[in-house]
């Protein structure tokens, strides 16, 4: 037993200090992460100014965790030749844009002090495979209601509030 001197405090055995440490870590994560998840219905975006003329190319989708907490890519087309699903939003910063992959889409940005949301969405409807058709209704419904979205350079990450992840790469963008 280590001796005790009147300003020493006893020694924690090595596997007490090792769970010790991981529960205050774990206590310090969700506290911190806390601050970073948008409550429910929460629209948190850049300013619309930042994404003002810019293409945007879907190159992930994560579905929700399953029930052993593994996130799951959606398997999306990919590359020009495959019609990829696209998103633009305009010079003005008062529109957004793109491609489903089949069909074309529009809607209107509106923006205030929670961040910007879409409205309006409207598409083409031209008949395509089922499997892209699901997709296409998946992808119109994650763009109506999502939670947040988040720009780290070239990625743009939109997340739904069923914590489904769709990951896009900045593209050129083609000015008319």
């Amino acid at each position: 037993m280590p001796k005790k001197t009147p300003y020493s405090h006893p020694t924690i055995p090595a596997p007490r200090r090792l769970f010790l440490a991981f529960f205050l870590f774990g206590i310090g994560l969700m506290v911190g992460c806390a601050n970073v998840i948008p409550p429910c219905g929460a629209k948190i975006s850049p300013p619309s100014s930042e994404l003002r003329n810019t293409r945007w190319e879907l190159t992930r989708w994560n579905l929700p965790p399953n029930s052993k907490g593994e996130v799951r890519a959606r398997q999306i087309p990919q590359g020009e030749a495959s019609n990829p699903i696209q998103i633009a939003f305009d010079a003005n910063g008062q529109r957004v844009s793109g491609s489903t992959g089949c069909n074309r889409f529009t809607a209107e940005l509106d923006e205030d002090s929670r961040g910007f949301s879409l409205s309006k969405i409207a598409s083409t409807k031209m008949a395509c495979a089922p499997q892209r058709m699901e997709l296409e209704n998946d992808f119109l419904y994650q763009l109506n209601d999502y939670r947040s979205i988040i720009r780290n350079g070239d990625q743009l990450l939109m997340i739904g509030n069923d914590r489904e992840v769709l990951s896009f790469t900045q593209r050129q963008s083609t000015n008319k």
